[in-house]
């Protein structure tokens, strides 16, 4: 494929990191049992009404979700269901299919190596051979950038090494040398190498840190994106195959730093609302960026108003929606505790962000390093959902943010902790979404509903150990009682996991997933 030579060091990117996982972004739970209303008689809550077996149970399902009543959580089923119906039926069958939807839907011919990363990928049974909407999402500015700058910030971004930027870089089909290594960026290497054969002459940034990094601000991705779709062609004689001989890779025989290296403009920002870095990347009609839009205006994009359950997942996380209501209720937004961002489109691999970052999304080195305190394990997982116990259950630490004794209960851990402690919930009302007593199938809003015996009998959480605090922990000795830790065999008999990121992404997420 002949594309100009920097193009095809930015589209390396788009497959390479495809080649052998599936993108995972998993970001921040937000906890919503706020309000006041709901009916204190009420000691157990339905939940929707199935018209079969849970998926989990062994039975085949055929055909459509059809919910029986007007529950929004069974309506939103119903929609989630049509949706994949149609995203199944979009996958493509044949490797000319998959080249073909690829040029009609990026623009751009695939890169180098694809057929063998497709043949690779059929023999892994990948579900949707034809997925890249992440990581496309990801790279689509950086067509935008001078590729002689990606490389040379790539190449010197791990440099400061208080700046937290590891380095790999790669020579003649092999690995030949790491800069400012960490565990992440040591166990990422075990996984290229499995592919390392198949990859151009480049240097990998990627963050060391535990928060994402990049924060570019609205206007100037806007003019990234719009010369992005002003570069798209697949023109007819193209070659597949790399560039060679390109500068501004790092020598890898010296550690001397180059005379034009260039910026990239970090800048410290620990313990700080997020929110103020975090807004220059919204839109100026955004909630964000306007102060005078009603915070009922921007739930209603996201929120049913029967029981406030979420509608649209992907604006609840938008940090441009609902982020001025969310931003004292997260650590991460509240005090987040390696914050180090720029505002400039950097090259950076990184395992979470949230929707306002630029950082190149890969799935996180937790799940290639299969930690035994995180890997699923069908032995642990004996029953079948339907026979497990009626009850939710939670384990953690104190992460999150920078926990101080007058902000410790800004953190989102610490918030579901007090809401599932009967003792906290003793004297609250909060409002809950209940059936019609005289009208099967319908429901509505009760309010001044007291949750203190329902959080006693069917909820299980509890802090396993404090951390990340200032100047110390001590502060949580008259708060908390510590709980004992609960293996995934314990966890796995609840019929209800809670997944709570704490400083990043969570490494028990796929097990949960996986679990029944």
């Amino acid at each position: 494929m002949t594309v100009s030579k920097p193009r095809k060091r930015v589209i390396f990117l788009v497959i390479a990191f495809c080649a052998l996982f599936a993108i995972v972004a998993n970001f921040f739970v937000f906890l919503g049992l706020t309000g006041a209303d709901i009916r204190s008689q009420i000691s157990r809550i339905p939940l929707p009404r199935l018209t079969r077996k849970p998926w989990h149970s062994d039975e085949k399902i055929e055909g459509p979700y059809e919910p029986r009543d007007a529950h929004p959580i069974s309506l939103l089923m119903a929609e989630a269901d049509k949706k994949w119906a149609a995203y199944e039926i979009s996958r493509s069958t044949t490797f000319r299919q998959t080249v073909s939807k690829y040029r009609r839907k990026y623009g751009r011919h695939p890169p180098p190596g694809f057929k063998e990363w497709y043949q690779f990928a059929r023999k892994k049974n990948v579900h949707n051979i034809d997925d890249f909407e992440q990581i496309m999402d990801d790279l689509r500015p950086f067509w935008a950038i001078e590729p002689k700058a990606l490389r040379n910030l790539a190449a010197n971004m791990w440099r400061d090494d208080k700046n937290g930027v590891a380095g790999i870089h790669i020579r003649d089909k092999k690995i030949v040398k790491m800069t400012n290594k960490s565990w992440r960026s040591e166990t990422l290497v075990t996984l290229i190498e499995k592919f390392v054969e198949h990859l151009p002459d480049l240097d990998i940034a990627m963050n060391r840190l535990d928060q994402p990094r990049v924060v570019v601000p609205w206007d100037d991705m806007q003019a990234h994106l719009k010369k992005e779709l002003e570069t798209r062609r697949t023109p007819p004689n193209s070659k597949a195959e790399w560039s060679m001989g390109l500068s501004d890779l790092l020598n890898v025989t010296s550690d001397e730093e180059p005379a034009n290296k260039e910026d990239p403009e970090w800048f410290p920002a620990h313990g700080k609302q997020y929110m103020e870095t975090a807004k220059i990347a919204c839109p100026p009609e955004s909630h964000a960026r306007n102060d005078k839009l009603p915070k009922t205006d921007a739930e209603a994009t996201y929120k049913n108003p029967l029981g406030g359950i979420i509608k649209n997942f992907n604006l609840s996380s938008d940090l441009c929606t609902a982020g001025p209501e969310i931003q004292d209720l997260h650590g991460f937004l509240y005090s987040g505790s390696t914050i180090i961002p720029t505002k400039r489109l950097v090259p950076i691999f990184g395992e979470c962000k949230v929707n306002i970052n630029s950082d190149i999304l890969f799935p996180a080195n937790m799940y290639w390093k299969h930690d035994e305190r995180y890997d699923y394990d069908e032995k642990h997982d004996n029953f079948a959902w339907e026979y497990k116990q009626d009850s939710m259950i939670w384990r953690g630490v104190t992460s999150g943010g920078t926990q101080t004794q007058d902000n410790w209960k800004k953190m989102h851990r610490q918030r579901l902790v007090q809401l599932a402690n009967s003792t906290e919930m003793r004297d609250r009302a909060v409002r809950i979404l209940t059936e019609q007593p005289e009208q099967e199938g319908v429901f509505e809003n009760l309010r001044h509903w007291h949750p203190a015996d329902f959080a006693a009998n069917y909820t299980d959480v509890g802090f396993t150990e404090t951390m990340s605090c200032v100047p110390d922990c001590s502060f949580y000795d008259t708060v908390f009682d510590m709980k004992p830790q609960s293996a995934f065999a314990e966890q796995f008999k609840q019929k209800f996991l809670v997944d709570v990121d704490g400083h990043s992404f969570s490494g028990r997420w796929h097990a949960f997933l996986e679990s029944k």
